[in-house]
């Protein structure tokens, strides 16, 4: 497939798509009026012109979104994106899917509108970071929980003395404590939306930068260093690990997350919690999603190698009981290698979407630049059925653009969200 831009009029789209156009094309809402070229997709059929449409399209300010998001996790995309797309795109009661859900920002904000949230991750870790939060608990709930374990008794397991580079041994103590406390409950088969909330928060709290951290200082909590790189940091800043009370930063993180939760929210949440789903596999095979029954796909893939997930997550994992090195991430190296594999995810998307549903596959630039897979991804999706719509390049005011191609990414990742929409014929 050859890609070329040049300035252009869009070509006649299904009604939705192009009243989607349409309002891109006039969107002012930030006081800059939208730049359009035309994308030019050469493929065994014919010429497709795919229009571009290039704005900031939604707020970089980062409280313009539910509390509830507030979940550290490495390469998530803000809120905004996954919401401008499923208000225009779905109405209340349709399923919206992310195969690739991370830390679950589409789920929840499909379910914060009153859509049936669909997600889908190799990572076990995403399923336990989203699904306590479509039925958040009270904060005295919470508190009342926290106040019945005890977090006085635990054994020391394999990584107890390592440990300590990160925590106060007393800090350690009540960690394993509640780690041991939540393996019990799960292997019982008593674990309830409590634990699963309290669960959710610790790993949060793992290690982080500040005192609301169970950890010394150390990376943002996103970004779990080695053992190696945490005693550099310690012998660097001339720190010891202090004394953390581990219940109390829980219950201090669970009212932060639950302050724009009030009984309406809940409601909302909980009107569509038992119809949602979330699986931990390979997307690209999901029997558990029935043909046809989703309306709109919002995701972002893994990067080709940018982001060590597993180097990210192994504390977190370690939590849980996880072997970190188990999760089998997708990390192509070549764009030949993603294409292939994103091709195949995109079959299973054409199965799953309904008939006049939209994928939204957010990509970025990557390799200082050099890689902009948001002209990778087309001939994947084209490869699967889908016709490609339109390409929205959400250009925000802390990035420079030389054109509508040509972003300054500040050396590594995305500063701009470029969001490659198909639709199912």
């Amino acid at each position: 497939m050859q890609l070329r831009l040049f300035e252009s009029s869009p070509r006649k789209k299904t009604a939705r798509s192009k009243t989607l156009a349409a309002e891109l094309l006039a969107f002012d809402e930030f006081g800059e009026k939208t730049r359009q070229s035309m994308l030019l997709a050469s493929n065994p059929g014919g010429a497709l012109e795919v229009p571009v449409f290039i704005n900031e399209f939604w707020t970089a300010k980062q409280r313009a979104a539910s509390s509830l998001h507030e979940v550290s996790y490495r390469a998530c995309f803000k809120p905004q994106l996954p919401r401008f797309f499923i208000e225009r795109l779905t109405k209340p009661g349709d399923k919206v899917y992310d195969p690739f859900m991370g830390r679950g920002t589409t789920p929840l904000e499909a379910a914060l509108l009153g859509r049936v949230p669909v997600g889908c991750d190799v990572n076990p870790l995403s399923a336990v970071l989203v699904k306590p939060r479509l039925n958040p608990p009270s904060l005295a709930e919470i508190a009342k929980r926290l106040d019945e374990i005890d977090f006085g008794q635990a054994e020391p397991d394999a990584l107890s003395e390592d440990l300590l580079v990160f925590y106060h041994p007393d800090t350690l103590r009540q960690i394993l404590a509640l780690k041991q406390y939540l393996i019990r409950r799960r292997k019982a088969g008593k674990l309830d939306s409590l634990d699963e909330w309290i669960c959710m928060v610790a790993i949060n709290r793992l290690t982080g930068h500040s005192p609301g951290f169970f950890s010394v200082y150390t990376l943002p909590p996103n970004q779990a260093t080695s053992l190696v790189a945490q005693r550099k940091i310690n012998e660097k800043r001339k720190q010891t690990p202090p004394a953390r009370n581990v219940a109390k930063i829980i219950l201090k993180k669970s009212k932060a997350l639950l302050s724009d939760c009030d009984e309406q929210v809940a409601q909302r949440l909980r009107g569509v919690a038992g119809e949602a789903k979330f699986l931990t596999g390979l997307c690209a095979v999901t029997p558990q999603i029935q043909s046809g029954s989703i309306h709109l796909v919002v995701t972002s893939p893994p990067f080709l190698d940018i982001v060590d997930y597993v180097g990210d997550n192994w504390l977190r994992c370690w939590f849980l009981g996880v072997d970190a090195k188990s999760v089998q991430i997708t990390m192509a190296k070549k764009v030949e290698q993603w294409q292939t594999a994103m091709t195949e995810v995109f079959k299973e998307l054409h199965r799953v979407l309904a008939p006049g549903g939209h994928v939204a596959f957010e990509v970025g630039e990557v390799r200082h630049g050099k890689v902009k897979l948001e002209e990778a991804v087309l001939p994947c999706g084209l490869a699967a059925g889908l016709e490609p719509a339109l390409v929205l390049i959400n250009d925000q005011e802390f990035t420079k653009t030389a054109n509508c191609w040509g972003v300054d990414n500040n050396d590594k990742g995305t500063n701009t969200n470029r969001i490659v929409l198909f639709r199912k014929a």
